[in-house]
């Protein structure tokens, strides 16, 4: 009877471990294919300031915005070897609606590699027209994707994508992020968020 109960715990515990594994590897694959997943600042906490420039050379910060108003921040996937379609699509659908966030600072993050990253930046722009409280600015060599836990360490990838508000007070008030090229955060689903 006790090596019964000994091979029944036995069983069970390699059954548990097995499944713990599985579970795990389930997860890792979620969130691939980078290196690691992703672990931006979560809602409530203060956000981390940072300090990126712009197409003209002039200093953003997210101080300096958010003493202006809430900040809406989208973190693109910025120069991969290519322009990301799915980052065009987003931040068209956030010039198009443009009224809805006239109340708010909003910031486009294009992360890469620092050689040529402005050129590449020029090229994503295009003819997109950007109003007075729209900022475009360059993550060279990941700075700012680092430190906010959203690089995506993986061949042809640089940032995973991101979407943000900021109250006046630097605390993240709604925060999405997505281990893949689509699924974004739209203009009413943060325009709901706005404080």
């Amino acid at each position: 009877m006790q090596n019964r109960r000994s091979t029944i715990g036995l069983l069970l515990t390699l059954v548990f471990v097995a499944f713990s594994a599985n579970a795990q590897a389930q997860g890792r694959r979620q969130a691939q294919p980078g290196k690691e997943p992703p672990h931006p600042p979560k809602v409530g906490e203060v956000a981390p300031d940072f300090q990126l420039m712009n197409q003209n050379g002039e200093v953003v910060s997210l101080k300096s915005l958010t003493a202006k108003s809430p900040v809406v921040m989208l973190v693109l996937r910025g120069w991969t070897g290519k322009q990301c379609p799915m980052c065009n699509r987003q931040v068209g659908e956030f010039l198009s609606k443009q009224s809805a966030l006239s109340g708010a600072q909003v910031v486009l993050i294009y992360p890469g590699p620092a050689e040529s990253l402005g050129e590449h930046a020029k090229d994503f722009q295009g003819n997109k027209s950007f109003p007075a409280n729209y900022h475009f600015v360059l993550d060279p060599d990941y700075k700012f994707t680092n430190a906010w836990g959203l690089r995506w360490d993986a061949p042809r990838e640089t940032a995973y994508p991101s979407t943000f508000v900021v109250g006046q007070d630097q605390k993240i008030v709604f925060g999405k992020t997505v281990v893949s090229h689509g699924d974004r955060a739209d203009v009413a689903t943060v325009v709901a968020k706005l404080p």
